[in-house]
């Protein structure tokens, strides 16, 4: 009976390696969180020091264009979003990567190719209509716009991974909803939805599946 049990979890975890993408590290998660908090700090000190008093620097003329300070300002926020992704990105690389050497499985296998088209295909369409709001002057859109398009690419790519990314992609749905009709507080949210979340899912993550296959990284 032993030896039956044993043989249909082997035949349960061969079946999921090759439909899922099982590598993916808790500890890229809580690495991404941390730098969208930091992230989201610099945002907050530059917010507070530029455009809290007066607010006309984020106004359009009568003209339909936005003024040179504007995109000034914009261009600035628009520097740090992109450095926290590219740093978040980094790290998550470099966490998966380890894990999927430890574990002896391929990094860009089958299942971590359509994982990865899967979730870059809904974030490349909301990049595109983040810098259309941006262009038409509504960037305190941005925020809940990025958590709605972030929450769908984590739902479209969970199928193929493990299952606390759909819980994920559901919770920045739900934030991003909220989010939209509560404007003044957009960067609170999206610290939230890519820090504080991204920190919970990922130790919950690390806790559940890093720690329980006895190979977690040193």
């Amino acid at each position: 009976m032993t030896n039956d049990v044993h043989d249909l979890q082997h035949i349960r975890s061969l079946m999921d390696r090759s439909t899922r993408f099982l590598s993916l590290s808790g500890l890229s998660g809580v690495s991404a969180g941390a730098i969208a908090l930091l992230g989201a700090f610099v945002a907050h000190r530059y917010i507070g020091a530029h455009l809290d008093v007066p607010r006309e620097p984020l106004t359009y003329g009568e003209d339909g264009t936005g003024t040179s300070i504007y995109w000034e300002h914009m261009t600035y926020l628009a520097t740090v979003a992109s450095s926290v992704l590219v740093l978040a990105l980094g790290s998550a690389f470099w966490f998966t990567w380890r894990r999927s050497r430890k574990l002896g499985h391929g990094l860009f296998d089958r299942t971590a190719r359509r994982m990865a088209v899967n979730l870059l295909i809904p974030l490349a369409a909301g990049g595109i209509f983040c810098l259309a709001l941006l262009y038409h002057g509504l960037p305190g859109l941005v925020p809940s716009t990025t958590l709605l398009f972030y929450g769908l690419a984590l739902l479209n790519a969970s199928k193929y991974t493990l299952d606390e990314v759909r819980w994920l992609g559901l919770s920045e749905v739900v934030l991003g909803l909220i989010a939209a009709f509560w404007i003044e507080a957009g960067l609170l949210f999206w610290a939230i939805g890519f820090g504080v979340l991204h920190i919970f899912y990922g130790g919950l993550m690390y806790l559940r599946h890093d720690r329980r296959d006895g190979r977690t990284e040193p």
